[in-house]
């Protein structure tokens, strides 16, 4: 990477660097932030009184539609599919959880591949252990009576492109030991590759998103706008149900844009582009990242606090990669650990500025959590992040030292840099009552979720974790990244299953740690989609949070 000493300007605390540590420095080069000052102000229009009215009725409407008894189940499991997709379930979790509670209990099924698909993946999403197989309800077949008796799929359902895509959909819900899913998503996925083509829009368009983007894994807001690009072309869409997602869409936007622009204002007031310029500057792409964690206006406040954590954290990663020695790390590492504004004298100029700076984006959690009582939860958050900076001075040492650790070391120190157990306890502070002591205490002993969540999140780092990998077995790139998926594969079936009722934390908990992983998948699929701001980070923040959607 090339050199950015040349860069800083004569007034950044990094010109008060003593001379001789420079040619010990690494050096990093990071294109400065695409937005510029885009975000600074908040959008000029308000939502309208009359507009707001308009959401309020129309809200009622879709409220007395999802709980209306309709023609047959699949008309009802269409209904509460397009209002999920269009990203307006949330102000009706109650309704549709009873209503799936209905259908859970009803044996009275279509049989076609499309609604089995669809209620099953439904009822999968919202934690019911319905089987894949044989039974359900102890009376139902459900993907076996589209199987022969050697257990493969007839080939007669190759020929409905519409269940196979609900069959490819359902497919990204399966847990250990479904084996019929697992030769389900290579069959749906293959002939859909093969048919897509031919087909009409708006099928062409549904079948070639999904094929780059499952439902499971997509981020809710992002996949909620370009299904409301399509759902007005689908012969059975409900026009109320489409009006109240664009004006909802809309609301959501203009809340998140002042969201944004108040975290911009701090950002530019820390001055860090100028102070510490070797690092990313990369706030905006940080608040889509949170926004993929949790989005409801509910969260408002967790968002700003997590982000401005995930702002910091990712200063104090281009610390230790990008510019620090080793000399200064430890006392930097030491001053984490301790916590305390004191320690601040024993720091260079320019690191000084990130301490303090982290230090009083703790101290205004704490100010705020305290109105309510819950500032005990602030602890969890900055004990995750002191975990964070040790496991980045592990790899510092390893770095200096020219050590090459085992694979399994390298794992273990993995996992916390990647900085996600520390995102997802600190998701929680922001919530509300759900969040109790024991959710803390839950997330710090490293639950399963959070494991699995983790491994996913870890699957592009690593160059360097394929090249350890390789070192050790003496395998080909190729065959680490085989090895490398299936654990990927694997985790997700683990993040499936802990979503199976009864589950150990509310599904609102649970809910965080599935959002992180999806952002890590969504960011991270085509190489490091923060640092060098790829495409799924371009078009999520321009879909989401420039270009509202026309009425």
């Amino acid at each position: 990477m090339a050199s950015q000493v040349s860069q800083i300007p004569s007034s950044s605390p990094l010109t008060a660097t003593p001379s001789g540590k420079d040619e010990i420095r690494p050096k990093a080069d990071f294109q400065p932030s695409i937005w510029g000052d885009l975000f600074l102000n908040c959008p000029d229009q308000e939502i309208d009184a009359q507009t707001k009215h308009r959401h309020e009725v129309l809200k009622e409407v879709v409220r007395k539609m999802i709980v209306a008894p309709m023609a047959n189940s699949s008309q009802k499991l269409n209904f509460i599919d397009a209002v999920q997709r269009l990203g307006v379930s949330y102000h009706f979790t109650k309704e549709i959880e009873d209503e799936l509670q209905n259908i859970h209990r009803d044996n009275n099924v279509e049989n076609g591949l499309y609604t089995t698909s669809l209620r099953f993946r439904l009822l999968r999403e919202h934690g019911f252990d319905v089987s894949c197989g044989k039974y359900w309800n102890n009376s139902i077949e459900v993907f076996n009576k589209f199987t022969d008796e050697q257990g493969y799929f007839k080939s007669s359902v190759t020929s409905d492109i519409e269940g196979l895509l609900e069959l490819y959909e359902a497919s990204y819900l399966r847990v250990h030991g479904e084996d019929i899913l697992d030769e389900a998503i290579s069959l749906t996925t293959n002939h859909l590759k093969l048919s897509v083509a031919a087909l009409n829009y708006p099928l062409f368009e549904q079948v070639s998103h999904a094929l780059k983007q499952s439902i499971r894994r997509g981020l809710p807001r992002v996949e909620a706008r370009h299904f409301l690009s399509v759902y007005k072309d689908i012969e059975s869409h409900d026009k109320a149900l489409l009006e109240f997602a664009k004006i909802d869409f809309n609301m959501l936007q203009l809340l998140h844009r002042k969201e944004l622009s108040e975290i911009c204002r701090w950002w530019k007031d820390l001055d860090f582009q100028r102070q510490l310029p070797y690092a990313r500057d990369r706030v905006v792409e940080g608040y889509f990242w949170i926004m993929g964690v949790y989005f409801e206006p509910i969260y408002s406040l967790g968002r700003k606090m997590l982000t401005k954590v995930i702002a910091m954290a990712s200063i104090v990663d281009d610390t230790y990669d990008s510019y620090a020695t080793y000399d200064e790390l430890v006392p930097y590492t030491n001053a984490i650990e301790r916590w305390d504004i004191k320690c601040i004298d024993e720091l260079p100029e320019y690191m000084k500025v990130s301490y303090k700076a982290l230090l009083e984006v703790y101290e205004e959690m704490e100010q705020l959590m305290a109105e309510n009582g819950r500032q005990y939860r602030v602890e969890y958050a900055r004990n995750s992040m002191i975990r964070l900076a040790q496991a980045y001075l592990v790899e510092a040492r390893w770095t200096l030292q020219n050590y090459k650790p085992s694979f399994e070391e390298f794992k273990a120190n993995a996992l916390p840099t990647c900085g996600y157990a520390m995102l997802a306890i600190t998701a929680f502070i922001g919530m509300g009552d759900i969040v109790t002591p024991d959710t803390f205490k839950w997330a710090a002993n490293d639950p399963k979720i959070i494991k699995a969540s983790t491994i996913i999140c870890r699957r592009e780092d690593d160059c360097s974790a394929i090249e350890c990998y390789m070192e050790e077995y003496g395998v080909t790139a190729q065959e680490a990244y085989d090895v490398f998926n299936k654990h990927v594969e694997s985790s997700w079936k683990d993040v499936n299953q802990q979503f199976l009722k009864p589950t150990e934390m509310p599904k609102e908990v649970l809910n965080r740690s599935l959002n992180l992983a999806r952002v890590m998948d969504v960011l991270y699929r085509e190489g490091d989609g923060y640092t060098f701001v790829g495409k799924a980070a371009k078009g999520g923040i321009t879909s989401l949070l420039i270009e509202p959607i026309p009425l």
